[in-house]
């Protein structure tokens, strides 16, 4: 894991950086039950390791100090289209799907009422739209976007800014494969067949 995580460093602008960058990898690699929260991914007690040296420096990293996440994403696909084992092809598939995780309160960004597909229900909850490559034998996320809903936008839906699951879906697919992983097509959940938007955009992009 270093020599990869070496790949990395020149992204990040500090000693500690790269400690805080090998330990958040370390924790989404272990099989932890509960990989998505500070606590689990620096191997401590849910709320009452919330306080730990480790867990406030993972918290810190990943909230406070400045490095480009998109940055070290696209390092992470540039390492993936170089590796003969995973470099993609024209026929794999670029997949698209949608998920909620439950989120209290209303300050946080993108959090409001909405459908949650994982919990199949209506709750406050943060979505993200995310893309994938797969031919089959391996697949890897490309890229995420979260889902802002309507009701954060002064025009609501008519908000010139305000951008559908089905919309985002179809620019992350179009940036795949501008970021070199083509894909004989493009498959997503029958909720965004219903979108005619999507599909243009795909026409658009030269996406089947």
């Amino acid at each position: 894991m270093e020599e990869y995580a070496a790949r990395f460093d020149d992204l990040l602008f500090s000693l500690a950086q790269r400690r805080s960058f090998r330990e958040y990898l370390t924790g989404l690699l272990a099989p932890r039950e509960r990989n998505k929260t500070i606590t689990c991914l620096a191997g401590a007690e849910p709320v009452a390791g919330a306080g730990m040296p480790g867990v406030q420096r993972l918290q810190f990293f990943l909230s406070e100090l400045l490095w480009e996440a998109a940055r070290v994403n696209d390092r992470r696909l540039e390492l993936l289209r170089e590796e003969s084992a995973t470099a993609p092809h024209d026929g794999g598939v670029i997949v698209i799907d949608d998920s909620g995780d439950c989120k209290d309160g209303t300050a946080t960004a993108h959090v409001g009422r909405q459908w949650l597909g994982r919990l199949g229900k209506t709750d406050n909850g943060i979505v993200t739209v995310t893309t994938v490559w797969t031919d089959g034998r391996v697949y890897y996320p490309l890229h995420t976007a979260p889902y802002t809903p309507a009701h954060h936008f002064v025009r609501s839906r008519s908000d010139p800014a305000f951008r559908t699951k089905p919309q985002l879906a179809a620019a992350l697919a179009a940036r795949g494969k501008a970021a070199g992983f083509g894909c004989r097509a493009v498959v997503a959940h029958c909720a965004y067949s219903v979108s005619d938007t999507w599909y243009l955009a795909l026409r658009e992009a030269d996406l089947a």
